[in-house]
C-alpha cells in the first residue's frame, strides 16, 4: 500500500511539474497558477481517484495545449498583417517574441497597433490619392514634365506600389506646394503682361480688330501663354518707340484723370515739370510712366476715402443745382408735381451731405494722425473746403436776396412815379368790378383810368398819394397816355 502511495504522490508531482511548465511557457501570472494549484488541492480533498485526478489533469492540459496553438496561430497572422502594412507605410514591426506563446494582453496590445496602422494607411492613401490628382493637373497646366524620379514615381507608375511613409507624404506635398507656387508665379507673370497690353493697346490707339487677334492669350497662364503675352508686349513696346509723342500726350491723359480723382491742385500739377515738357524722349516717357504708376498706388491706397470725397462732391454740386432751380423765376411753369419733389429731394440732400461731412471729418483725422500729413482737396484742409463752400452758398444767397430786394425798390419806385404796369400779359376781362390803375376800354378808346380814390403806398414811409382825375378829351381821337407816351 505504501509503494502504491508513493506512486501516486510521484505522479501528482510530476503532474503539477508539467503543468507549471505549461503554464510557465503561456504566460500564466502567478495569481491564476496558486489558483490552480488549488483547485487541484480542491479535487483531492474531494477524494478523487488517481483515475479522476489523471483524467482531469489530461484535460485541463489539452485544453492548455488547444490554446497555446491558437495563440501562436493567431500571432503568426497579425504578423503577417504586420509585416504588409510595414511594407507599405514603411514602419518598423511590432516589437514581440515570436518564439514564446503571447499572452492575452501581448495579443491585444499587437491588434490595436495594426488597427491604427491601418487607419494611418487609409489616410495617407487619401491624401497621396489627392495629391496626385492636384500635382497631375497643375503639371499640365504649366506644361512641365516629370523630371526626377520621385516625380516620375508620384505620377507615372502604379498607385499600390507607392510608399506610403512619412517622408514621402512630406515629399509629396513639398511638391504640391512648389507647382503652386509656380503657378501663381506664372499667373503674376501673365497679369503683368496683360495690363501692360491693355495699356499700351489704349496708349497707341490700337483698332479693335488688332486687339482681337491677341484675345485668345488673354486667359491662362500655361507656359505658351506666357511667351505669346511676351512677344505681343514687345512688339507693341517697340511702336510705343515710334509713337512717343503720341503716347506720351496718352499718358499725360491718363495722370490728369488721376490727379482729378485725388483732387490736386494746380500748384500740385505743377510739381511734375516734365509734363510740360515739349521734348519727346524714351526719358520723359519714362519719367510720365513712374509719375503715372505714383499717382495709381497713391489712389489705389486710399481709395475708400476720395471715394466718399467724391460722393460728397457729387451730393455738392446736385443741391446747388437744385438750389439754382429753386431760385429760378419761371418754376412755377409747366412743371406739373416737380416742385414738391425737388424740395423733398433738396431737403434729403442737406440730411446726406451733413451725414458724409461727419463721417468724412473722423476717417480724415484718422488718415491724417496714419500718414503724419494733412488731407488736402484742391489745396485746401478738407474740413476748410466744406465750410468755405457753404460760405459761399450763403454769400450767393444773401447777394440774390439783396439784388431780389433791390429790384422790388426799383418797382415800386417807377409805379410811384409813373403808375402801375400790368405784370402779366393783357388777357380777355370777364365782368366784374374795374380794378384801380388797369387800362380799360372806353367807346374803342383806350385811356388810363385812375379812380379819385386809387393810392399807391409807398414802400418806405407809408406816404398816400393821390392819383390825379382824368379827363376824357372834347375829341374822339386816341387819348395820350398819362405815361408820356408821344401821339
Amino acid at each position: 500500500i505504501e509503494v502504491v502511495a508513493a506512486e501516486a504522490v510521484s505522479y501528482l508531482n510530476r503532474a503539477i511539474a508539467e503543468l507549471r511548465d505549461i503554464w510557465e511557457e503561456i504566460g500564466i501570472s502567478e495569481e491564476q497558477r496558486l489558483e490552480r494549484v488549488c483547485t487541484v488541492n480542491m479535487h483531492i480533498k474531494e477524494e478523487s481517484t488517481i483515475l479522476q485526478m489523471e483524467k482531469n489533469l489530461r484535460a485541463r492540459v489539452e485544453v492548455l495545449v488547444k490554446q497555446k496553438r491558437d495563440r501562436q496561430q493567431e500571432l503568426k497572422t497579425l504578423q503577417e498583417q504586420d509585416k504588409d502594412l510595414c511594407s507599405i507605410l514603411c514602419t518598423a514591426p511590432f516589437n514581440i517574441n515570436s518564439n514564446a506563446v503571447p499572452s492575452l494582453e501581448d495579443l491585444d496590445r499587437y491588434r490595436r497597433h495594426l488597427a491604427s496602422l491601418t487607419t494611418e494607411k487609409e489616410k495617407r492613401r487619401e491624401e497621396f490619392v489627392s495629391r496626385k490628382r492636384q500635382i497631375i493637373l497643375l503639371m499640365e497646366e504649366l506644361d512641365h514634365t516629370p523630371d526626377t524620379s520621385f516625380e516620375r514615381e508620384v505620377v507615372c507608375e502604379d498607385e499600390d506600389a507607392f510608399c506610403l511613409s512619412e517622408g514621402n507624404i512630406a515629399a509629396l506635398q513639398h511638391l504640391l506646394q512648389q507647382l503652386e507656387a509656380q503657378r501663381s508665379l506664372n499667373e503674376a507673370v501673365c497679369a503683368e503682361l496683360r495690363s501692360r497690353i491693355l495699356m499700351l493697346w489704349e496708349r497707341l490707339q490700337i483698332p479693335e480688330e488688332e486687339r482681337v487677334a491677341s484675345a485668345v492669350h488673354m486667359a491662362g497662364s500655361r507656359a505658351k501663354t506666357i511667351q505669346a503675352l511676351q512677344l505681343e508686349a514687345d512688339q507693341l513696346e517697340e511702336m510705343k518707340l515710334q509713337n512717343m509723342k503720341s503716347v506720351v500726350q496718352a499718358i499725360r491723359a491718363e495722370l490728369a484723370v488721376y490727379w482729378d480723382k485725388c483732387f490736386y491742385t494746380q500748384e500740385q500739377r505743377e510739381g511734375f515739370s516734365a509734363y510740360y515738357d515739349e521734348d519727346y524722349t524714351e526719358t520723359l516717357l519714362e519719367l510720365h510712366d513712374a509719375e503715372v504708376e505714383k499717382m495709381k498706388n497713391y489712389y489705389e491706397a486710399h481709395k475708400d476715402l476720395f471715394g466718399a470725397v467724391q460722393k460728397w462732391e457729387e451730393n455738392w454740386k446736385l443741391f446747388l443745382e437744385l438750389e439754382r432751380k429753386a431760385s429760378d423765376p419761371s418754376r412755377f411753369a409747366n412743371r406739373g408735381g416737380n416742385l414738391l419733389k425737388e424740395e423733398k429731394q433738396r431737403a434729403k440732400l442737406q440730411k446726406t451731405l451733413s451725414k458724409l461731412q461727419e463721417e468724412l471729418q473722423s476717417r480724415i483725422q484718422a488718415w491724417e494722425q496714419e500718414q503724419e500729413e494733412p488731407f488736402l482737396m484742391k489745396g485746401q484742409q478738407f474740413m476748410e473746403y466744406v465750410m468755405e463752400q457753404w460760405q459761399l452758398y450763403h454769400l450767393e444767397k444773401e447777394k440774390e436776396k439783396q439784388e431780389r430786394q433791390l429790384k422790388k425798390s426799383r418797382q415800386i419806385e417807377a409805379e410811384m412815379m409813373y403808375g402801375s404796369t400790368p405784370r402779366t400779359p393783357i388777357k380777355r376781362r370777364v365782368l366784374g368790378p374795374h380794378t384801380p390803375g388797369k387800362m380799360r376800354k372806353l367807346n374803342g378808346n383806350s385811356v388810363s383810368s385812375t379812380t379819385p380814390n386809387s393810392t399807391v403806398r409807398s414802400a418806405f414811409g407809408g406816404t398816400i398819394y393821390h392819383s390825379p382825375k382824368s379827363k376824357l378829351p372834347p375829341s374822339g381821337g386816341k387819348v395820350r397816355s398819362c405815361l408820356g407816351v408821344p401821339g
